[in-house]
């Protein structure tokens, strides 16, 4: 069975890019805090999202909704408006967290797909049977925290369909429980859909170099001419025991593709790639790439290459441009 390829698309530009360049499915979210990427300038409304279905149905792919945040009662009605909405524009899946939307999805409309988003965070087959039995969830999409041989036991044990990322930007904390950037922000990434939003950023040119600060506090400093990643406080570098260095987390990316053919073997049924906040031009060229590397693996004719020069281009692309196969390669499971 071969893999589905699920790609980010921030706006409509970057669906058209993912799609043209062989995404079997891309996942969209609507304007406003209902998804996980509520940064300015990205995100559908209605009528680009019916723009970009029709698109991408002539072309015979998927679009899956992303609504991925946990409502409060003030923004309720505007999480079931985006529900509504996906189901009259036809799109083929909601990917949600939530499970009171969950059951008002189940509820409302019958026969939408239901997907269990990674902010759902289930890293269990129980959990996963839960919301397979109480709602319909079809398929889930696991937290990056779990090894090749934990994702191929689970894959046993659940009749949903088991999705992974497959290349992207990794989360060190548990998601969908992460609270780090609220305490700086008073936001948080799991109600207002942005770990760090644009409002609290700022960037300072001084005589050591370019700083960025997430709502007065330090993340990083640059040297002249070092590239500057968005501030996350995950992502930082900080002063411990005289020391600055990213405490936390390094830039690097997930990048699977050396274990793509034991991710087919083990029944996973969907690779997913992290970035609806990227540009159409990085989606087109990780889309292609990610096309090349699954229709290699699955035997069909990829254009030449090898796994190896592919992970090579990808990691052109990746943050600090190096890879890991983060949680998925612990040979001594």
């Amino acid at each position: 069975m071969s893999l589905e390829l699920v790609c980010p698309a921030g706006t409509l530009p970057a669906l058209r890019a993912a799609v043209d360049n062989g995404a079997d499915a891309v996942y969209i979210g609507f304007r406003g805090a209902t998804n996980a990427r509520n940064f300015p300038g990205l995100n559908f409304s209605e009528s680009e999202a019916a723009t970009g279905i029709a698109h991408a149905h002539e072309r015979g792919a998927r679009v899956f909704v992303a609504l991925n945040v946990y409502p409060s009662p003030a923004t309720w009605d505007a999480a079931t408006a985006v529900i509504d909405s996906a189901a009259r524009l036809g799109a083929d899946a909601l990917i949600l967290a939530d499970p009171g939307l969950m059951r008002y999805a189940a509820d409302r409309h019958p026969g939408l797909r239901l997907h269990l988003s990674v902010q759902g965070s289930a890293t269990n087959w129980r959990a996963i049977e839960f919301y397979r039995h109480e709602f319909g969830v079809r398929r889930a999409v696991l937290p990056r925290v779990l090894s090749l041989t934990q994702v191929t036991r689970l894959i046993e044990r659940t009749a949903v369909e088991i999705e992974v990322f497959g290349f992207g930007s990794l989360c060190v904390m548990v998601e969908g429980r992460c609270a780090l950037s609220s305490y700086a922000t008073g936001h948080s990434p799991n109600t207002q859909g942005v770990c760090s939003p644009a409002h609290a950023v700022r960037w300072e040119e001084t005589t050591d170099g370019r700083q960025s600060r997430l709502n007065g506090i330090l993340i990083d400093r640059y040297a002249p001419g070092e590239a500057a990643g968005y501030p996350t406080l995950c992502k930082g570098r900080f002063r411990v025991n005289d020391a600055v260095f990213h405490a936390l987390e390094e830039p690097t990316s997930l990048n699977a593709l050396d274990m793509l053919p034991a991710l087919m073997a083990g029944g996973v049924r969907a690779i997913k790639v992290e970035g609806r906040q990227r540009s159409p031009a990085y989606v087109a060229q990780v889309t292609s790439l990610l096309r090349r590397a699954l229709d290699l693996c699955a035997g069909a004719d990829a254009g030449g290459g090898n796994i190896g020069a592919l992970t090579e281009a990808l990691d052109e692309l990746a943050e600090g441009r190096t890879h890991t196969l983060g949680a998925y390669h612990r040979p001594w499971q």
